[in-house]
């Protein structure tokens, strides 16, 4: 049964090269939106953004316009449930949303060792401690960049000297770079000095999140600049806001995709079994069943959308791999990566459209009045 339809299918190469052809370049839509989603699930849900809370001034966004006391840390170490508290200065190129955005966080070099899942491909942490203009960058915006360890990075007022390239367990931290606190804050025209833009507080095992958030915001109150704490989950959720919607939408796009594969491959199997209404007919006469005729054209069928589907999903995932694609926006960047699961959804999703697909045409096939069929012309 496979030999007679693979010869079918060979039989009709040009019809079937653009089905497969279509189905791969929508599978390769499908997987991308399925990175995109993907990665805004890790950004907002992971372990870390719901057991670190992100204290940012009240009533901004942007980066560039929160400024909180640097000595805010001293109060956030006081308050019940709080283990360490990490001033991060934030410096990013483009707060709108952006294919290439570049994230500058500075913060003490053993905090970001401490707290960080970064590991260093090239350069050492040393050169990185022993020079204030030293920076370690993320693998994916090394990549982009073409940074290597010693080469000189400038862009706007920051210019860094690359003393080493980090890999982490969480993708959104190699689309960042991480400089000193102090390099950002007296670089000469952004005016920092004493400001940090935020703290990240690592709370204790058994602490309560929305209790010690509230508590921190109501120790600061009487200070100079008011605060909006929450955990870094909610944080980045409410930065990308934006993004947020655009990749819900995204997501009726991907549904799309699919049907687009469903309808393309239905449509040629139908005309496959237009084509070949006679030579159905025969092989009733000659003792196929109707239900064995059935599973010719589904097998048809699945194989089309099968090789389609595989081809476009091993080749996004292979470009998302390579590329270190990530967009970004005031300050947060939500990584495209390929994964196990997303491969895997490919595979099935192309098999059950495959399936579903030819479920019309083979009763179609199986059903056809054998004389009627015999006398078309």
């Amino acid at each position: 049964m496979l030999t007679y339809v693979l010869k079918t299918l060979w039989r009709h190469r040009a019809r079937t090269l653009l089905t497969v052809t279509g189905a791969a370049v929508a599978m390769f839509v499908f997987c991308c939106v399925g990175s995109v989603q993907e990665g805004l699930e890790r950004l907002t849900t992971g372990t870390d953004a719901n057991r670190s809370l992100i204290v940012f001034q009240e009533n901004r966004f942007c980066p560039t316009s929160s400024r909180l006391p640097e000595d805010y840390a001293r109060k956030i170490l006081k308050v019940d449930g709080v283990r360490d508290v990490m001033p991060i200065q934030v410096w990013t190129n483009n707060c709108r949303a952006s294919l290439d955005i570049v994230v500058f966080n500075g913060a003490d070099p053993k905090q970001i060792q401490a707290s960080r899942p970064v590991k260093l491909v090239a350069g050492s942490w040393s050169d990185f401690e022993s020079r204030r203009d030293a920076a370690i960058v993320g693998r994916n915006v090394a990549q982009r960049r073409g940074l290597g360890v010693g080469d000189q990075f400038s862009i706007g007022e920051i210019s860094v000297q690359v003393a080493g390239v980090f890999s982490s367990t969480v993708p959104s931290e190699e689309n960042l770079i991480y400089t000193s606190l102090q390099f950002l804050q007296y670089t000469r025209g952004l005016d920092n000095a004493g400001l940090v833009t935020q703290h990240e507080v690592m709370l204790d095992e058994n602490a309560e999140p929305d209790r010690v958030a509230a508590e921190i915001d109501q120790v600061l109150r009487a200070g100079s600049v008011a605060t909006t704490t929450r955990r870094k989950g909610a944080f980045q959720a409410s930065t990308l806001s934006d993004l947020v919607d655009l990749i819900g939408f995204a997501h009726w796009l991907g549904y799309a995709c699919v049907g687009l594969v469903l309808s393309l491959v239905a449509t040629t199997t139908v005309m496959s079994v237009q084509d070949r209404i006679k030579e159905y007919a025969v092989l009733q006469t000659i003792g196929v069943r109707p239900l064995r005729a059935m599973r010719l054209v589904l097998t048809e069928s699945t194989i089309l959308c099968l090789i389609g589907g595989a081809s476009g999903t091993l080749l996004a995932v292979t470009a998302l791999a390579v590329g270190g694609y990530s967009i970004g926006a005031e300050g947060a960047t939500i990584a495209f990566r390929p994964s196990l699961g997303l491969l895997w959804s490919g595979l099935v999703v192309s098999l059950g459209v495959g399936v579903a697909a030819g479920i019309a045409p083979a009763i179609q096939a199986a059903t056809v009045p054998i004389v009627r069929a015999l006398r078309q012309e």
